[in-house]
């Protein structure tokens, strides 16, 4: 196509959310053109070379539960495009001082065998959301709407409205049921006091007992490389080290999608949108950002508890209470000392991430949004706890603050890597209340990014649905 000639939709950003959206667009037969700043795609799901040659590290997303679920995903060839999910024998360990660690896999009772006293509670808990299987996810993963499962919805939202901490409390009667939910809920990046954070650890439970939290074949960035080789084979175009500063730089089109926060929005799209909703959405919030280290280590991280090896994510911070206060840490603007962590342990499962006999390591923590702090010493003292021995397999290590996630990334303003706070004022309404989230009041531009519905992870569900916006609304 000419740069004379007009593209029915540019997408501007090569996340997921981005390259889904234009998944849907060229799929529908419309002419796409995706704009990426940077010099290679995949926003949040790139795998880069942090530490040593030949440990290939996630730069940011790692275990992929919601990608796996996504019903968009779920309909695309992407295998045929190379994208292999590698499994583990469990989702979740979870540690604990002086005990067996909690260990969630897909089968319930194994999962209920790790958990004492509360096992039956569990699987009472559980069982009901898991009964329309994958499926749910559809209706999870969409924006406000009649649901395809209505009972087992009412049942989520019954049970999820309320806090994490209320519920895990009120339901569990052990230090392991209890602390294994908290660690699902803290995903959430939101005090386990806050209405909703429930829903959170129902979710991700959920899933847990559908399929065991898989990862890409060589890394997140397969994800890209899958999304892109589909897009491009329907005539799709991608360009790269295109940076868009104003909506006027665009090239001719009939509607462009944005995978942008709020902020961006307000500052490449203002003049084309009206002054009310610039202010509405200057009104967004961000929450808390992450900080990460990246390991190149001499052997597999040393559990004390060895069940923790077989799961592909390990959530370190101890009990409930230790997770409630770390998470009201970072929400507040205070540095935990022994903060909770979510550490994936890819190379156990998959060989082709270290050199043979080699292994990765990857930790973040929940920290004040934009915070100078550097974790590292903290985030390793909390693996050793749970890992002795643990530092001296360290061989290099790479660290990512707040900062350092917002230059890789402008999407992740103060090292908010989820699109913003998805609390009860803004989980329905993001970026701001209206009928129908993706659209603006400029007919011809969308956004598409995890600051719409349904929010943060790799499920690309947010570029689905901005697409189909897009689609009836002007590219009929």
């Amino acid at each position: 196509m000419s740069q004379s000639s007009q593209y029915d939709a540019v997408v501007i950003g090569s996340g997921p959310n981005g390259l889904c959206a234009a998944v849907e667009l060229v799929r529908a037969g419309r002419s796409v053109l995706v704009l990426e700043a940077e010099d290679t795609i995949g926003g949040g799901t790139r795998t880069q070379q942090l530490t040593q040659p030949g440990f290939h590290h996630d730069a940011c997303s790692a275990v992929h539960p919601m990608g796996v679920l996504s019903p968009f995903f779920r309909e695309l060839p992407l295998a045929e495009h190379g994208l292999e999910w590698v499994y583990p024998s469990a989702s979740v360990a979870h540690p604990l001082d002086d005990r067996p660690a909690a260990v969630l896999s897909r089968d319930l009772q194994t999962t209920g065998a790790t958990l004492g006293p509360d096992a039956d509670r569990w699987r009472r808990l559980i069982e009901p959301l898991t009964r329309p299987g994958p499926a749910l996810f559809g209706d999870i993963l969409a924006p406000l709407g009649i649901p395809k499962h209505p009972l087992t919805m009412a049942r989520l939202g019954w049970y999820g409205l309320r806090s994490a901490r209320r519920l895990a409390r009120g339901r569990f009667e052990s230090e392991a049921a209890r602390a294994l939910f908290a660690g699902n809920a803290a995903h959430s990046i939101l005090p386990l006091t806050h209405l909703l954070t429930a829903a959170v650890g129902l979710v991700f439970s959920t899933s847990a007992h559908l399929v065991d939290w898989p990862m890409p074949r060589g890394g997140s960035a397969a994800i890209t490389a899958a999304l892109a080789s589909y897009f491009k084979s329907l005539g799709g175009v991608i360009e790269t080290g295109r940076r868009v500063r104003a909506h006027a730089d665009l090239p001719p089109h009939r509607a462009a999608l944005y995978n942008v926060t709020p902020s961006q929005l307000i500052r490449i799209a203002d003049g084309s949108l009206p002054a009310r909703y610039v202010r509405r959405l200057g009104r967004y919030r961000y929450g808390p950002g992450v900080f990460k280290v990246d390991w190149a280590l001499d052997g597999p991280i040393p559990w004390a508890d060895p069940a923790c090896a077989g799961a592909s994510t390990v959530h370190v911070g101890g009990t409930l209470d230790e997770i409630t206060a770390s998470e009201a840490d970072a929400w507040h603007g205070r540095i935990c000392e022994r903060p909770f962590l979510i550490v994936c342990q890819q190379s156990n499962f998959d060989p082709t991430r270290a050199p043979q006999g080699k292994h990765t390591g990857y930790a973040y923590c929940h920290v004040p949004h934009g915070s100078t702090t550097d974790m590292s010493a903290r985030i390793e003292a909390q693996v050793e706890r749970f890992a002795p021995g643990f530092r001296d397999l360290i061989l290099a290590r790479h660290t990512l603050s707040p900062a350092d996630f917002e230059r890789r990334n402008e999407n992740y303003l103060g090292g908010a890597i989820t699109g913003g706070v998805a609390d009860l004022r803004q989980l329905f309404t993001r970026p701001v209340a209206r009928w129908n989230p993706y659209t603006t009041p400029n007919s011809r531009v969308f956004l598409c990014s995890a600051s719409t519905p349904p929010g943060g992870g790799v499920h690309g569900m947010c570029g689905y649905y901005a697409a189909r916006a897009a689609l009836s609304r002007i590219l009929k």
